[in-house]
């Protein structure tokens, strides 16, 4: 949803902090890396139980991983291995966080929320695999209701304000379900439309006529030698009649 609606609007309001920070000489790899201390530190101090330090220390992670895209656009260093350590970087601090909040929370003995607090990181995990599958594949899966900003504001929410940590932890769950969903109704769509798939189906189309033309003419000599054998037969108990 992020994506979708409020992409290009932030782009441009960090786009400027990029090109400062390009001449500056910061590396966008260096930011993401900040960014990725920033989220398993805040992890720790979650689930030793410090919940303001935590939600200092996750927006102190949050703000590198907002600013490194535009520093590379900047600094014209945009590559496929920043995408990949950015990707990496973003599913490390998913772990990170979501652990150290179930911990928390398991720990003061709310085992339900501690482990749907888990579930909501597997979830994550399947919507961030989807797009990345889909887009091996040549296919647009990008969008849905819970992408990873509005999992990241809805945390950093409830961790600030710890009685709408549970709150939080539902929607968070809520939305990347019925994203998945999303997602998964989206990108079957595509490739039931694309072209493999229209192919694959008409050589099944093929191979059913095929096999039942080859039914058809099993059936047809099977029919042929019984008649043969039946002719055959009446033909020898007719020629031993005549014999007695």
């Amino acid at each position: 949803m992020f994506d979708g609606n409020f992409r290009t609007a932030v782009d441009k309001r960090t786009a400027p902090l990029g090109r400062s920070l390009a001449r500056l000489g910061v590396s966008p790899d260096l930011l993401t890396g900040i960014g990725v201390v920033g989220s398993l530190a805040a992890a720790v101090v979650i689930a030793l139980g410090d919940l303001g330090l935590g939600a200092v220390l996750l927006l102190l992670g949050i703000v590198p991983d907002l600013l490194d895209g535009p520093l590379a656009k900047a600094a014209q260093a945009v590559s496929k291995r920043g995408a990949f350590f950015d990707s990496f970087a973003d599913r490390v601090s998913d772990l990170a966080v979501f652990s150290g909040i179930g911990i928390y929370l398991i720990a003061r003995g709310d085992q339900l929320f501690g482990i749907l607090s888990f579930i909501g990181y597997g979830l994550a995990s399947l919507i961030s695999y989807q797009r990345a599958k889909a887009e091996s594949l040549g296919f647009n899966a990008k969008g849905g209701l819970m992408e990873r900003a509005e999992r990241v504001l809805l945390l950093l929410m409830g961790v600030t304000f710890p009685a709408l940590l549970q709150i939080a932890l539902v929607a968070v769950a809520a939305g990347s379900v019925l994203t998945v969903v999303q997602r998964f109704l989206k990108i079957w769509r595509q490739a039931s439309h694309h072209p493999d798939r229209i192919q694959a189906a008409s050589r099944m189309e093929n191979l059913r006529r095929a096999n039942r033309r080859r039914r058809s003419r099993d059936r047809g000599s099977l029919r042929g030698f019984l008649n043969t054998y039946e002719m055959r037969n009446f033909s020898g108990r007719k020629g031993g009649f005549r014999r007695r």
